[in-house]
């Protein structure tokens, strides 16, 4: 049996979904979240082979959110389900340690076939993303930030919004140190040797934290 949390802050959705899950032998809901912060209590305290997670939710969302699941759980699998089909958006939710992207305006086999092969510890991306993955790879190639991690990235955005690595760190739930880290291997990825040149790298390229 493939136990499943359902997080999504639409109380039709979860609805819908837990009809659908209801029409087979061998998925079951055991819990569903309606903000991040529910999320996470229950990726701690109730057992599950999969959590089914929307992007955008109240509170800690995104890659943000998969990242935390990811390092606390790295074992247990996590799908999105979102309404966004951009080719980035899909990389860096896989990047950040989901294991499968599928869309909301998937029919229903492809959400039940997705389940069970993540569940099973596969890997899942909706057939109708795999042209957009394609060609977002294809042109995102000669950006230098895509070979940041998603760590890396992060400390990024939120450097340039002007944030110290003292609340960088509380925010990320990392230490200052871990921090300064990750700050000096991108700006070395990155080929900048100071604050001001990394603030302005980030600001053209659109990725200050907000």
């Amino acid at each position: 049996m493939i136990r499943i949390i359902i997080a999504d802050d639409h109380a039709i959705v979860r609805g819908g979904l837990k009809q659908i899950f209801a029409m087979t032998s061998d998925i079951v809901v055991v819990s569903e979240a309606a903000q991040s912060s529910e999320v996470l209590e229950q990726w701690r305290q109730i057992p599950c082979e999969l959590l089914l997670l929307d992007l955008t939710m109240p509170g800690v969302t995104g890659v943000d959110l998969i990242c935390r699941l990811h390092d606390e759980k790295p074992d247990l699998p996590i799908l999105i389900l979102s309404m966004h089909n951009e080719g980035q958006i899909v990389a860096r939710a896989l990047k950040a340690g989901a294991a499968g992207y599928v869309t909301k305006d998937s029919e229903p086999e492809i959400l039940l076939a997705a389940v069970r092969k993540v569940a099973a510890g596969g890997k899942y991306i909706d057939p109708a993303l795999v042209e957009s993955m394609i060609f977002n790879a294809g042109g995102s190639s000669d950006l230098p930030h895509d070979s940041l991690s998603e760590r890396e990235l992060q400390v990024l955005k939120l450097f340039a919004a002007g944030g110290p690595l003292g609340e960088i760190a509380e925010r990320l739930h990392l230490s200052p140190k871990t921090v300064s880290t990750h700050k000096t291997r991108l700006m070395q990825k990155l080929g900048i040797d100071n604050n001001a040149d990394l603030v302005r790298y980030a600001t053209r390229h659109g990725l200050v934290c907000s």
